[in-house]
């Protein structure tokens, strides 16, 4: 629908214009990483895709018009269409008035809380039976299955990918991490941390994918673009904000706990 709308927003300014142009506080979070925690990326057999969402920056006019809104646009979807939109000063233009409607939008995200769950998703165990051994064994990480974990919101919600755009690029900035919904862990990946198993001892290495927990606010609300002569400015209206929060897995990167015992577990 949001597409339509763009394309029904550069065909009626056009009409009404009759002749112009027509087309279309940073915070971070100090992140100490656990010792326990592995970088995998170049050992992981699936190639994961980079999550690569750089902050898409508005026009000279995307700029000019996004000032003139009454409540802060972060939406990178709606300014992506302020973009590609320009809107020409024509003469024959003084004395109309428009106000076109651009739909109901996710307009911004408000983080109130990051957080780490180093321990988000179980993804591999390893183990050995060491009760018979008369000398420490080394066990490695080895992933015995594909394993994909994702992320997503904690509530239903219109407007769903809008709003992991923007808890994802706040987050992003907040932990200096890579971080995507979507991450997949390769049949076979290991790793050459060793971890020793005593004589008379069983060892258990569980693997795990950490997560961003993120906690915050959206508000939406309904977008016109008035026009006033040769003036244009952005008005929103039926403003709300509602509480959201989301897990965003931590990509290519596992915690580890070993476990020794003379007991299964």
């Amino acid at each position: 629908m949001k597409r339509v709308y763009s394309i029904c927003l550069s065909t009626m300014v056009s009409f009404i214009l009759l002749f112009p142009n027509i087309s279309f506080a940073k915070t971070t979070v100090e992140t100490k990483m656990p010792s326990s925690v592995l970088n995998i990326s170049k050992d992981n057999t699936f190639p994961n895709d980079a999550q690569d969402l750089p902050r898409l920056q508005p026009s000279k006019f995307a700029q000019e018009l996004l000032k003139t809104a009454n409540i802060k646009i972060e939406n990178p979807d709606l300014i992506r269409m302020f973009n590609e939109t320009t809107i020409s000063n024509a003469p024959l233009a003084v004395g109309y008035r428009a106000k076109i409607y651009l739909g109901q939008w996710a307009l911004n995200y408000e983080s109130v809380d990051t957080t780490i769950n180093w321990e988000y998703k179980q993804v591999n165990r390893n183990v050995y039976d060491n009760r018979g051994g008369d000398r420490l064994y080394p066990l490695r990480y080895k992933q015995e299955t594909q394993k994909t974990v994702e992320g997503d919101l904690t509530a239903d919600m219109k407007d769903a990918t809008d709003v992991k755009k923007m808890m994802l690029l706040k987050a992003l900035e907040k932990v200096q991490l890579p971080l995507s919904f979507k991450t997949t862990i390769g049949y076979g990946t290991g790793h050459e941390r060793v971890y020793n198993i005593s004589p008379s001892q069983l060892g258990y290495l569980y693997a795990y994918t950490p997560a961003v927990n993120e906690k915050g606010k959206v508000t939406f609300g309904e977008v016109y673009l008035v026009l006033k002569g040769n003036q244009k400015r952005l008005v929103v209206k039926n403003i709300t904000s509602q509480g959201i929060g989301a897990a965003i897995p931590i990509h290519d990167h596992l915690y580890f706990k070993f476990i020794s015992s003379s007991h299964s577990q």
